[in-house]
């Protein structure tokens, strides 16, 4: 995913900022502690599809 994208994307359940994920393909949401997945370049920013994380590290 392009930066220039995930700087203007924001968290649909808190507004905060999401930083990219680039093992896992996913834009994380530090705040909310969730987890958007990106299918064929496009992030299902669904908080009911947004999956549960624990700390990790993003690239």
């Amino acid at each position: 995913m392009k930066d220039k994208f995930i700087d203007i994307l924001v968290c649909p359940k808190c507004g905060g900022k999401l930083s990219y994920d680039r093992k896992e393909n996913e834009l994380i949401c530090n705040n909310d502690m969730i987890a958007f997945q990106i299918l064929d370049g496009i992030p299902i920013m669904l908080c009911d599809q947004a999956r549960s994380i624990q700390n990790i590290k993003h690239d």
